[in-house]
C-alpha cells in the first residue's frame, strides 16, 4: 500500500543515498562480525557455506531498506514504507513480458560488442569471470539469489525508493527512470552487466511508473534473471544466440520488433496513468 496522504511523500536525495549506503554497510558488517565469531569459537569460516552468500545479501539490502525507512521515510511522511503489490489483468502481463524479452535480446547484442580482450578489458574481464566463479557453484543458491532475492530487494531499492523518491522530489518521471537505471547499472561494477542492467532498469521503471504496482517489476526482474540462470546452467553461456545457434543479428532483429511493438501497445494501454497517493 502506498502512502494515503498525497501531501506527505518521501523524497530521495543525498541524505537518502547516505542512508541506503550506510544501512547496507552496517547490515553486511553485522554478518561479517558473526562470521569472525564463528571462526574463533567454532573454528568454521561461514564464507565457504552456500547459505552465507544469501545471508550477506539479505542483510545488506534489509539494512539499506530499514535505514531509509527509519531515518528518511518515517520522519518525512510519518509512516513506514509501504508498496503496492497488487496484481493486474492478464492483458498487462501479455504486453510486458514480450517487451522485456525484446529488451533482453537487444541488451545481449549490445553487450556482445564490448571487448573482452586487450590491455584493459582483458584483465578486467578475467578478474570479473574469476569473481563470479568464486561466488557459488550451487544451482539452488544461485536461483534463490538471482530469481527471488534480487528481484524483491533490488526493485524495492531502485524503483520503490530511488525512482519514486526522485519523482516525489519533482524530477520528471522519465528522467527519474533513467537516473535510477543508471545507478542500478553502475552498482553492478562491470561494463558487461552495465548495459543490460540499465536497459532492464528502464523497462522495470517504466512498468512501475505506469502500473503503480511493485509486483510487476519484481516478476519481470525474476523472469530476466531466470532466463540468464537457465542459459548458464544448460548452455554454459548467457547468450541466446549461442544457445540456439542463431546469428546475433537475428536476435537483435527479434529484440527490436518485440520491444518496439509491445512498448507501443503498453504505452497506448497505459497512456493515462493514475497518480500515486
Amino acid at each position: 500500500m502506498e502512502e494515503s496522504n498525497p501531501r506527505k511523500k518521501y523524497i530521495f536525495d543525498w541524505k537518502g543515498a547516505f542512508a541506503l549506503i550506510g544501512g547496507m554497510i552496517v547490515g553486511t558488517a553485522a554478518i561479517s562480525v558473526i562470521n569472525v565469531f564463528s571462526m574463533f569459537v567454532f573454528n568454521e569460516n561461514l564464507q565457504y557455506r552456500d547459505f552465507y552468500l544469501m545471508i550477506v545479501n539479505a542483510a545488506g539490502f534489509l539494512g539499506a531498506i530499514f535505514a531509509f525507512d527509519y531515518f528518511i521515510a518515517r520522519p518525512q511522511t510519518g509512516r513506514a514504507l509501504h508498496f503496492n503489490l497488487s496484481p493486474t489483468n492478464i492483458g498487462t502481463y501479455i504486453l510486458i513480458f514480450p517487451m522485456m524479452l525484446g529488451m533482453m535480446f537487444i541488451a545481449e547484442f549490445i553487450t556482445g560488442q564490448i571487448p573482452v580482450t586487450g590491455p584493459f578489458f582483458g584483465k578486467y574481464y578475467e578478474f570479473f569471470t574469476r569473481l563470479m566463479a568464486q561466488m557459488t557453484n550451487d544451482k539452488a543458491t544461485m536461483v534463490v539469489l538471482a530469481v527471488i532475492m534480487a528481484p524483491v530487494f533490488e526493485e524495492i531499492v531502485f524503483r520503490g525508493i530511488i525512482q519514486k523518491g526522485l519523482i516525489n522530489k519533482g524530477m520528471k518521471p522519465f528522467s527519474a527512470i533513467l537516473v535510477s537505471s543508471l545507478i542500478f547499472g553502475l552498482v553492478h561494477g562491470n561494463p558487461w552487466q552495465l548495459v543490460g542492467a540499465v536497459m532492464l532498469g528502464c523497462v522495470l521503471g517504466l512498468v512501475y511508473y505506469k502500473t503503480k504496482s511493485m509486483l510487476l517489476p519484481m516478476l519481470l526482474h525474476a523472469f530476466n534473471n531466470l532466463c540468464s540462470s537457465l542459459l548458464i546452467f544448460y548452455g554454459n553461456t548467457e547468450s541466446f544466440a549461442e544457445t540456439f545457434k542463431v546469428s546475433e543479428w537475428y536476435v537483435l532483429g527479434c529484440g527490436i520488433i518485440l520491444l518496439s511493438l509491445f512498448y507501443y501497445l503498453f504505452m497506448k494501454k497505459y497512456r493515462v496513468h493514475y497518480s500515486e497517493n
